[in-house]
């Protein structure tokens, strides 16, 4: 079993993301501090998440929530049942047609190559017609 941890910047219209053999708290967090250091200190993100185990337990830990504030990120939280009003959910729309769609990769390692090749494909070519086509259809909010 793999897991894709993925985020998506609304403004440089980029998708990032990292394939784990699990997907806990250690591995969010983790993931937390790779997408902090994308911009510069100064600029303060959000980071919209559903309502998956490691995520809520952010409401139950405060260490996660005082390291986000000291690190000016901001934890915005989708409503229970309402994943589709989270932006990514659309990005994986395309990922599955253009990367997992109809294969039998035959190891977790192929796999995880493909997404992270389409990644870096995707983002060379956010105005491929196709890519844009498979997003805006599965948009809803």
């Amino acid at each position: 079993m793999r897991h894709l941890l993925a985020g998506y910047d609304l403004s440089r219209d980029r998708l990032y993301g990292h394939v784990t053999t699990h997907k806990g708290r250690v591995e969010f967090l983790a993931f937390c501090r790779y997408l902090r250091s994308l911009y510069p200190p100064e600029v303060r993100i959000a980071i919209v998440l559903d309502n998956f185990s490691p995520h809520l337990s952010t409401h139950r830990d405060r260490r996660v929530g005082d390291r986000a504030a000291a690190n000016n990120v901001e934890l915005a939280y989708v409503p229970f049942y309402a994943s589709w009003l989270n932006r990514i959910e659309a990005q994986f729309t395309a990922l599955r047609y253009f990367a997992l769609d109809g294969t039998d990769h035959p190891t977790h390692k192929e796999q995880a190559r493909m997404i992270r090749r389409y990644i870096a494909w995707r983002n060379r070519h956010t105005d491929n017609r196709r890519l844009r086509e498979i997003v805006d259809r599965a948009k809803v909010a």
